[in-house]
Formats: structure tokens, sequence, C-alpha cells
């Protein structure tokens, strides 16, 4: 039976035991987009963990949707993830940074340029962000020519070169929460009548041309992808249809031999596993909301590979030790979440025996 503790090969690489730090946007960005001062020391903290998954970051200025989120598209933005890689590898850990765009889940308050935010359509969310001057709903988007498309293709792979440059073990292409690919994969954001809307295959395109593109300039060994079947945040709906898209996205992109899918999972336990039944490398199953008595679930029920956690891993920087060793976990502060300096960022202490 296949425990949390079994090493597992990720591509090229071997990792010591299953545990992944889910990716979570924390905000603590330098406003040009650079890592900020204590994200080495945060990541570095964690690296006991099998695989970090770095938070949301943005291939490009369009990219951005929330104020203080990371880049990988200036030169500075490289330098300060190589900070983070090298803090991760000295401590003996793996890191995969994800590559964010947020689409029409933007407000201009909160980029560089404050352009009206890209999408697949001119279809407004109908949420509220945060922003400088409060809460406030995200504008219509402007929807994407062609040339756009193209050019974001090429941010994500430009990205992901940049992210290798920077030390990074590969890239986590985010395809999930609401954000701009799962937009195109979602009827009621994507109302395109060209090769990008409208069919199953259509919607499904841009996500497979992104994973192409990064997979080919940095190798599928270093590219993973993740989806959210079934999520409704940033007001996607994916419709009946659902069950089909991810299937026909399972069985598009085996061949591409990407290192991993993570898929944040729902309630259709059926569509998890026929994704699994399709997808023959590694996969990582994330459950919002587990508990540590169920973390080896999946993994005995062989529908995971690795299992991804996020505020039990944010406010216990030895997870695995604590796990390991049945210790009290320290309690997660959500006021101290989003933004803000250490505190609630690397001051969670390590497990000290009384």
């Amino acid at each position: 039976m296949t425990t949390l503790w079994d090493p597992v090969r990720l591509g090229q690489r071997v990792l010591g035991n299953r545990l992944v730090l889910a990716p979570m946007t924390r905000s603590r960005a330098q406003g040009d987009g650079t890592p900020g001062e204590w994200a080495p020391a945060y990541y570095a903290q964690r690296a006991s963990m099998g695989l970090l998954i770095t938070e949301g970051t943005q291939p490009s200025a369009d990219g951005q949707g929330y104020a203080n989120t990371p880049g990988l598209h200036e030169a500075a933005h490289v330098a300060g993830w190589r900070r983070v890689t090298e803090a991760v590898h000295a401590a003996g850990g793996r890191v995969f940074i994800q590559l964010m765009h947020a689409g029409r889940m933007s407000h201009p308050d909160n980029t560089p340029h404050r352009r009206q935010a890209l999408a697949p359509s001119a279809v407004a969310a109908n949420v509220r962000i945060p922003t400088a001057s409060g809460m406030r709903e995200v504008p219509v988007p402007r929807a994407m020519t062609s040339a756009d498309i193209g050019r974001t293709i090429e941010d994500f792979a430009a990205a992901a070169e940049r992210a290798v440059e920077a030390g990074a073990d590969g890239v986590e292409i985010h395809g999930a929460n609401g954000y701009l690919v799962q937009q195109f994969l979602a009827p009621n954001a994507n109302v395109r009548t060209d090769a990008y809307g409208g069919s199953i295959e259509n919607r499904a395109r841009f996500a497979l041309e992104v994973a192409a593109a990064v997979a080919d300039r940095i190798g599928a060994a270093r590219t993973g992808l993740r989806l959210s079947p079934g999520s409704v945040l940033g007001g996607v709906e994916e419709g009946p249809e659902r069950a089909d898209l991810y299937r026909h996205l399972a069985a598009q992109l085996a061949p591409l031999g990407l290192a991993y899918l993570h898929v944040v999972q729902g309630r259709d336990e059926t569509l998890l596993r026929e994704i699994r039944r399709l997808w023959p490398n590694v996969l990582i199953v994330n459950r919002p909301g587990r508990g540590r008595q169920s973390l080896s679930s999946d993994l005995e029920a062989g529908l995971a590979d690795m299992v991804s956690v996020g505020r039990m891993a944010l406010s216990n920087p030895d997870l695995p030790a604590r796990i390991r060793e049945d210790l009290p976990l320290n309690e997660p502060d959500p006021a101290t979440f989003y933004g803000g300096g250490e505190a609630g960022y690397t001051d969670y202490p390590a497990f000290q025996p009384a």
C-alpha cells in the first residue's frame, strides 16, 4: 500500500515524500512584482515537503489580477525568484513556480499598466476583488483577439523559461479556480465563435496549446498543470458537459508527457477516477478542508500519487514531521493570510518538545 512517506518519481527527480505544498496567494510581493523580502525564508521553512508549488505568478503585466503578487516577466523578477529557489534547494527541497494569468479576475487598479483585463470574451465575472481602495467589482474585460491569444501563449512559455533560469525545478500552469485557462473552458465565460469557443474541443484548445508551448520550451518533465473540475470560483460555470470536457482534456494532455496533473477535487468522484484512468503520470489531488487523518486516503485508494495541502502547511513549516510523529498542529490565522510582513508568514514555529 502506498503511503505518504514512500519516495515518488516526478519527471526526472525522485522526491522524498508525497506531500505537496499547495499554491497559495500571500500578497507579499514588492510593488514591481519581485518576490518579497521574506519569500525565501517562507518557502525554505517548508522544504521538508516532497514538492513546493509557489503562489500564483503572473507571466505578464496583463496576467496580474491582485495587488502585490509576484511576476516572471522582468529581469528583477528572475533575480528575486533565484533567491527563493536557492534557499529552497539549500534546505533540500524542490520547487515549481505556478504561472497564473488572472484573465477577467482583475482590476486596472491592481496592474502596473492599469489596462482593461483580457479574457476569452467580454463577459464580466460579477464578483468583487480587493484593491488599494477597497473591494471593487471587476470590470467587463476585453475579448482577446487571435493575436492576443498567441501572445499570451508565448508569455506562458517565456515565463516558464525564466523560471528555469531562476533555478526552479519546473512550473505549474494554473488552469483552475476561475482564472484565464478555466475561463476558456467555461461556456458562460467563453462565448467565442472561432476555434477557441463553442465545442468542447475548441474550449479546451487554449489549455492544450499553453501546456504544449511550455513543455516544448522547458521540457515536459518540468511542466505541471492544475485543474479544478466543477469549481465556480470567479463565476465560471462549465455546464452539463463538464465531465466530457475533462475527460477530453486528460486524454489530449496525456501524450504531452507532463510531469503531473494537479486536480482540485470537488464532488464528482466518478470523474476523478476517470482522470486517474486516463492520466499516465503523477496525479496530485487536493481536497480543500481535508484533515490530517484523511491525508493518505487517495494514495491508499490508488486515486493519487501525491496529495497537496494548503492551510496546514501554511501554519506548520515542519508539517511532514508533525504528521509522521502525530504531533499537534499550529492553527492558521486567517487575518494574516494576505499582505503584511513576517507575522503569519515566516513566524509560525516548528514543534518544540516541552
